[in-house]
Order: C-alpha cells, then sequence, then structure tokens
C-alpha cells in the first residue's frame, strides 16, 4: 500500500529544458519520496525552451508522475520575424536600449504591456480547466507553482479560489524587482498590473518560498503570509572527469546578459595581459553559454580577443566537466541594488567543483556570505579594482607553482537532498 501523501508541482522548465531554471524541481522531485512524498508534475506539451539539454531527460526520476497539457507559445509567431532575436529576448537577454532594432523594441513592448505578467499566460486557463478534474480525481489537496513564468502562479490562485487545497509559492526569481523587469517599456497601468498581480498571489497562497534572504525582506513589505528561504544547491554528479586546463582559465558558465558586462573585470584582465608577458602566455577566458554581442565587443574593445574561448551553450553535463578542469571560476552579477537578492544556481555547483571562485556584485549581494561562509573563493564588489586585480595575481602565482586549490567547509547543507528536507518539512506543516 502506497503511504506516499501526493503532491502536485506546477512547472513550465522541465527536460529536455536546458539551463538554471529546470534544475532546481527536477532534483526537488527526485528525493521528495524518501521524505514520504509523490511528485506528479504538470507541465507543458509543446513548450519553447530557449535553450535544450536531451541529457537532462535521463535524470528524470522513474518515481515521477508527469502530466502534460498543450501551451500556445505566441513566441511561435514572433520567430517569424526574427528567430534569435526572440529566442534571446524569451531567455531574458534584452538588447542595449541606443542598440535595439524596430523589431526588438516592438517584442519588448509586447513582452511588458501585453502578455501579463509573461507569454505563458495562455496556458493559465486551460491549466486550470484541466488541473481542475486531475486534483480532484487523484485526491490531491497540495500544489506548488514554480516561476518565473510567473503566470505558472496565476493557476495556482485560480484553483486555490476554486478548492479547498494548500498551494505553496516558489519564486526562483522575483517578479517586479528582478533585473530585466524595468526594461519591459512598461506604461503605468502595465506597472501597476504586475504589482497588483504580485501582491494578490502573495497574499492568497498559503506559503511562500524564496531562494534569498532579500527576496524574503521585499515579500515582507507586501504580504504576512509565511517565508521560507531554500537556495538552489548542487547534487551528487557522475561525470567522467577531464583534465585540468593548461592555461590559467578563468572560466564563466551561464548566460552572460548585456547588463552582466563586467567593464572593472575586463579592464583589470587588459592590465594584467599588457603589463605581465608570463600573464599573458598562460591566460584564457573560457565562456560557456549565452553570451550577448554586446559583452563580446567590449571584451574586444579590452584587447582580449585573443585570449576569449567562446564555447556556446553545453550540456549541464559537458558544463560540469568543463567546470572542474577550470584553474578558477567566475561569478558575475550585475552591479544593481535590485540584484542583490540574487543568487545564481551555479553558485553551488562551484562550491563543489574544487576550484576557487572570483566574484563580483553590488554591494549587499546575498551570495558573499555563502562564499565566505564555505571559504570556497572571493567577492569583490565593482568599486574594489585594485583588490580583484591583486585577488587575480594570487591566483595565478598559486597556479604558477601548482598548488591552486580550495578547502571548502560547511557544505552538506546545501545539497539538493538536505534541500529537500527543508522542503518536506515545510510540506509536513501546511498539510
Amino acid at each position: 500500500m502506497n503511504t506516499q501523501k501526493k503532491i502536485l508541482i506546477i512547472s513550465y522548465y522541465w527536460p529536455p529544458a536546458g539551463g538554471p531554471g529546470v534544475q532546481r524541481w527536477l532534483k526537488f522531485v527526485k528525493y521528495l519520496p524518501d521524505f514520504g512524498y509523490e511528485p506528479h508534475v504538470y507541465i507543458p506539451e509543446n513548450p519553447m525552451y530557449p535553450l535544450i539539454d536531451e541529457k537532462l531527460l535521463s535524470e528524470v526520476s522513474k518515481n515521477v508522475i508527469i502530466l502534460k497539457n498543450k501551451i500556445f507559445e505566441p513566441y511561435g509567431f514572433a520567430s517569424f520575424f526574427s528567430k534569435k532575436k526572440t529566442k534571446d529576448i524569451s531567455s531574458g537577454i534584452i538588447p542595449n536600449k541606443k542598440k535595439q532594432s524596430f523589431v526588438e523594441k516592438a517584442m519588448i513592448w509586447i513582452r511588458g504591456n501585453i502578455f501579463i505578467p509573461d507569454a505563458r499566460i495562455f496556458w493559465v486557463k486551460p491549466s486550470i480547466l484541466f488541473l481542475r478534474k486531475y486534483l480532484v480525481e487523484n485526491n490531491i489537496d497540495t500544489i506548488i507553482t514554480t516561476g518565473p513564468p510567473h503566470s505558472l502562479h496565476l493557476i495556482g490562485l485560480q484553483l486555490k479560489k476554486e478548492m479547498q487545497i494548500n498551494w505553496i509559492t516558489d519564486f526562483r526569481d522575483p517578479w517586479t524587482t528582478i533585473g530585466y523587469h524595468k526594461e519591459l517599456k512598461l506604461s503605468n497601468w502595465a506597472a501597476k498590473t504586475h504589482k497588483d498581480l504580485e501582491k494578490e498571489v502573495l497574499n492568497s497562497c498559503d506559503s511562500i518560498i524564496v531562494t534569498s534572504p532579500t527576496t524574503k525582506k521585499e515579500f515582507e513589505e507586501i504580504t504576512s503570509k509565511p517565508i521560507s528561504v531554500i537556495t538552489n544547491g548542487y547534487d551528487v554528479e557522475k561525470i567522467i572527469p577531464k583534465a585540468k586546463d593548461e592555461k590559467f582559465t578563468l572560466a564563466h558558465i551561464g548566460s552572460l546578459l548585456s547588463e552582466r558586462n563586467p567593464m572593472v573585470l575586463w579592464e583589470v584582465l587588459s592590465e594584467l595581459v599588457s603589463e605581465d608577458a608570463l600573464f599573458a602566455s598562460h591566460f584564457e577566458l573560457k565562456l560557456i553559454g549565452a553570451v550577448s554581442n554586446e559583452v563580446v565587443l567590449t571584451i574586444k574593445d579590452n584587447g582580449l580577443e585573443q585570449y576569449m574561448n567562446l564555447l556556446g551553450y553545453v550540456s549541464h553535463e559537458k558544463a560540469l566537466q568543463e567546470q572542474k578542469a577550470s584553474q578558477v571560476l567566475l561569478l558575475i552579477e550585475i552591479n544593481a541594488p535590485e540584484t542583490k537578492c540574487i543568487i545564481p544556481g551555479k553558485l553551488f555547483e562551484y562550491m563543489v567543483s574544487d576550484r576557487p571562485i572570483l566574484a563580483l556584485g553590488p554591494h549587499g549581494a546575498d551570495f558573499e556570505q555563502i562564499i565566505k561562509s564555505t571559504n570556497t573563493g572571493f567577492f569583490f564588489t565593482y568599486d574594489q579594482k585594485e583588490a580583484l586585480k591583486s585577488q587575480i595575481l594570487i591566483y595565478f602565482d598559486s597556479f604558477l607553482k601548482k598548488n591552486l586549490s580550495v578547502h571548502a567547509v560547511g557544505l552538506q547543507k546545501y545539497s539538493r537532498k538536505s534541500l529537500t528536507g527543508d522542503l518536506a518539512y515545510l510540506l509536513n506543516s501546511i498539510s
């Protein structure tokens, strides 16, 4: 007899989707049965994922029950005009305002003012019709909606209004304070609508999960509902290791959007290759993932083109291999107050890679304390140019002496299984 309690997770991102958005619930679902829960996952049948990683399909737990329902994706029509621009915008890569074409400006305006809260809004009504029946037939009384896309929270909102269910909202990123939100050319009406929907969701659900302390503080200004911080984490990954890079590689894994363009880092590296011939002979800048044209041009403008190795998007498995083979791992967040709350998911995989981290972010960034407390690297703000330069040289000296390493501490609490235990504790408290 199955004594596990059933729960329904509503997610847009699921294998074969690639990128960081899929990892969180892929791993929660993997470990939830260990804590007495039978996960049912509701996903779109025909999504337009900006990134694809077929290898992730093999990581889907055999204990999960997958439900699919068709989705209408307006980006399908937009891609008729420009497939690449559509893919970039749907990924959150917003072109620089000064360089936006007419088509890009129109697409961004439509994204912010017509598709509220996002382009997956057309999946809300059919999902409610589908899930209303499924919840009853399968005796499920607890649902979790995870966003972005935040339109999925509107599915939970309506089901909560209609049925006797427990509803948890999971915010992998903030809603109206996320970095690119202000770039969406919002009208006053659209901006207010976003805010109103955010407030209604936060005050209608039973419990809220966020990934950072700063987002918790922001939401506490809007709602009195209980808020739990459950960060992203790392899992024990079985990968075939490759030899350490022979070059002194500074590697960034993940998207480098137009706004995530650390001028101070490029300036420091430009100075180092021009001042130190030994550094120049060993240095390589390794970029894995989507990189905006603006970032590439800035790197070239700083005389670093010959040192740049653009690998593009690779599978999660390949990314982990390259990560462990790199000499130093770059963690870069946009230098803005609204990004203090962002704790990049790759941080946790970085922390267990046995490679030192070099991090750049805004004053008061939540991930600074994690790096310090785990002894996994060094964090710098954008006004610490000389300190940043000195640390790179320290890492380089250790590289030359063949003793570049890291001695991490206290990582266990960030394991995916441990974090799933935190989720199970929350589920137990509301059921």
